[in-house]
């Protein structure tokens, strides 16, 4: 289903200037979205993680139309199977729960949140249930307990517990660590199974586990500009936090604070009832655009737009989508099921040229925005 600019407007009544129209997208026939919480846009394609169904779908082109048979299918060993591993024990060719996906048209690399690893193809997927090359966080394919040792042991700079996002420039690769608290840096894409990160983002050593107010508490998301600028959705502390250089982001505290006033706050919608024009709600993504960054406020079930890039802490966003005002944030606000113009839930954002993806993840679909120059 594709929304003109026209139809937006008069359901609107004000058309947000960055978008053009909407597709929303429920993806394959046969197998329909169960609470998508990843989604990437890659030259002209479509990636999306079925996290409820425990799938990654690969479609080569950006559909245009409600549904569209894809192209591959990662998880299952049946492309209409929804079990955990498959419905059997963890290998290659399995996920669980996956959530962050990146690529840059050759390389695929998922985070296989509840396997505690990452993912990683050498070669962009060309058949169903295809075999990743490479596995971060754990030693082998066969493998999938929290920080290898299970539940309560101490983490390292080759564990994973709960790594939700993953991100990367084309050379290094981050990850969101989030059941441990941190983001782990790669200087360059693994290529060798069970590789140690370079750096760690959040704590003074990768043996740590406590944290403090000015470190990222629930780390979702990571994402770069090609500025150099790097943000963190901090899930926990209903913010989003911003370093100027990401080579700072180990060393020292974030630079600026979308959706609070200082480290030390952390109340939702800044301890309003209602959210606010610079307040955050379970933020789990953040996705720069142009000059400016779109900001996913999940548990507002909106987006923020900011037209630059925040220089001070608690600035206000210049616009929204997915509610008439500032001041809504209940979820599918007008209805009780998903418009074209609502959101519920939104997890993750990517932005590839003019398009913008967004996993709608309470409404079980992708809304693809085709974006305006907001210049």
């Amino acid at each position: 289903m594709t929304i003109t600019s026209e139809t937006y407007t008069a359901s609107l009544n004000t058309l947000p200037p960055v978008v053009r129209q909407i597709t929303v997208f429920k993806g394959d026939p046969d197998s329909p979205f169960l609470a998508p919480r990843g989604v990437w846009l890659h030259t002209n394609g479509l990636i999306v993680a079925d996290t409820g169904q425990n799938r990654v779908f690969i479609w080569n082109k950006i559909p245009g139309t409600e549904y569209a048979t894809a192209d591959v299918v990662l998880g299952q060993l049946d492309t209409t199977d929804t079990g955990r591993n498959s419905g059997s024990g963890v290998t290659s060719h399995t996920l669980q729960y996956p959530s962050g996906v990146w690529s840059d048209g050759t390389r695929l690399i998922v985070a296989d949140a509840w396997n505690h690893r990452v993912l990683i193809w050498n070669s962009f997927p060309t058949t169903h249930g295809q075999a990743a090359d490479v596995v971060l966080g754990q030693p082998d394919f066969e493998q999938n307990q929290p920080n290898v040792m299970g539940i309560g042991s101490i983490p390292s700079a080759q564990s994973l517990h709960w790594p939700y996002g993953v991100f990367s420039d084309g050379k290094s690769l981050w990850i969101a660590d989030t059941g441990n608290r941190r983001v782990l840096f790669f200087e360059e894409i693994p290529t060798q199974n069970f590789t140690a990160a370079s750096g760690v983002i959040g704590k003074p050593a990768f043996n740590v586990r406590d944290y403090e107010n000015h470190e990222p508490i629930w780390p979702y998301s990571v994402r770069l500009n090609e500025a150099g600028s790097l943000i963190i959705a901090d899930t926990q502390y209903y913010r989003v936090l911003l370093w100027n250089r990401w080579q700072d982001a180990p060393l020292k505290p974030a630079d600026v604070i979308i959706g609070q006033p200082d480290f030390d706050a952390n109340g939702m919608n800044q301890f309003s009832l209602i959210p606010k024009q610079n307040s955050l709600s379970w933020t789990y993504d953040a996705f720069f655009y142009k000059n400016g960054l779109f900001v996913a406020d999940t548990g507002n079930s909106r987006l923020l737009w900011f037209e630059k890039v925040p220089t001070h802490n608690a600035a206000p966003a210049d616009n929204l989508i997915g509610h008439l005002n500032f001041a809504t944030g209940s979820e599918n606000s007008n209805s009780r099921y998903g418009t074209e113009h609502q959101l519920y839930w939104p997890f993750s954002l990517s932005v590839a040229g003019s398009w913008m993806g967004v996993a709608d993840t309470g409404n079980h679909r992708i809304m693809l925005y085709e974006l305006n120059d907001p210049a």
